[in-house]
């Protein structure tokens, strides 16, 4: 109990050293650069202390029950007894036996970045910035998506032993191909997406399962297979993000040629009825423009006062 207490003291001023900065330099430029009084000073101060209370018991807990939990899931899901069981592990490691490790991997993956502060920080103001166009829910499936496949893919490059470089020079190409047809509005946002996954939730779990698969799996090396999962999971996002809009697109496109094609297979009769025009709807709709309707108005105009002219005869009387 001590220990707990010292421990969680420590990473409190750790925590407090590490937010230091941050503070001074808000200060700096709001009081000297801006010259102005910090607004609401007293809830900015609540605000901080509820900031370093959370991060310390957060990087507690991390320490305390994540890092261990991760180890030991990975150590037992890559146990030779639980993968072969009474046939003994073989020579030769077979890929194709660790596929709870594949499953667990894609699963911890998109649990922890569908709870990812950052992530759901930037998918509202996306969805604040685009007017609804671009939804939060679809945005983080999507992003959850690319990094559960990228823990999977890691999961299996450690397996193998397979080089991480060449993981990372075909995702980017792809990436490179994507950013080229993808919408433009979408590809910032699918490059931020990269790097917002990469934060508090996903990191220790996702490095706490790359350590204990490394030092389990037999001929790994927790030093060169152990890491680079984060990278894969900062790189897949950009693909399933992108993925996601011309996917959307390419669906929207067809539904509205869908429905110009039937349209156009069903007679004057089938098709929906439109609803009749007003004057003002007819008015705007015509094609004429302003000196042609005078024009036209001034000719009805000449035509009438003709036709009175002839149906006058001398020594007729006009009646009032």
């Amino acid at each position: 109990m001590l220990d707990a207490l010292i421990q969680t003291l420590t990473t409190l001023v750790t925590t407090l050293r590490d937010v230091a900065p941050i503070a001074l330099v808000l200060g700096f430029f709001q009081v000297v650069v801006l010259r102005q009084r910090v607004p609401h000073l007293k809830q900015v101060l609540i605000g901080f202390v509820y900031v370093i209370a959370g991060l310390a018991l957060f990087l507690v807990g991390l320490q305390e029950a994540l890092f261990p939990l991760g180890e030991t899931m990975a150590r037992q899901l890559t146990d030779p007894a639980f993968i072969y069981g009474a046939e003994g592990q073989p020579e030769t490691i077979e890929w194709t036996r660790y596929y709870w490790i594949y499953l667990f991997a894609f699963a911890i993956g998109f649990s922890t970045t569908i709870a990812e502060p950052s992530l759901i920080a930037v998918s509202l103001k996306a969805d604040e910035a685009s007017g609804g166009a671009i939804s939060s829910w679809p945005l983080r499936i999507a992003v959850a998506v690319g990094v559960a496949l990228s823990i999977a893919l890691g999961a299996f490059r450690i397996v193998t032993g397979t080089p991480l470089h060449l993981y990372m020079m075909v995702g980017y190409v792809l990436v490179v191909v994507q950013t080229m047809f993808a919408p433009k509005e979408i590809v910032p946002l699918a490059y931020d997406s990269g790097g917002v996954t990469t934060s508090t939730v996903t990191v220790p779990l996702v490095t706490a399962l790359g350590l204990g698969l490394a030092s389990t799996v037999p001929g790994r090396s927790p030093l060169i297979d152990g890491f680079g999962l984060i990278a894969l999971a900062s790189l897949f996002p950009m693909i399933t993000v992108m993925g996601y809009a011309q996917g959307s697109a390419a669906w929207a496109a067809w539904q509205k040629k869908r429905t110009t094609d039937a349209l156009a297979t069903m007679g004057p009769q089938q098709q929906p009825a439109q609803a009749p025009q007003t004057a003002h709807e007819a008015d705007m709709n015509s094609t004429e423009t302003a000196p042609e309707m005078a024009a036209e108005v001034a000719q009805l105009k000449e035509e009438g006062e003709h036709e009175v002219q002839a149906d006058y005869r001398p020594g007729d009387r006009r009646e009032d």
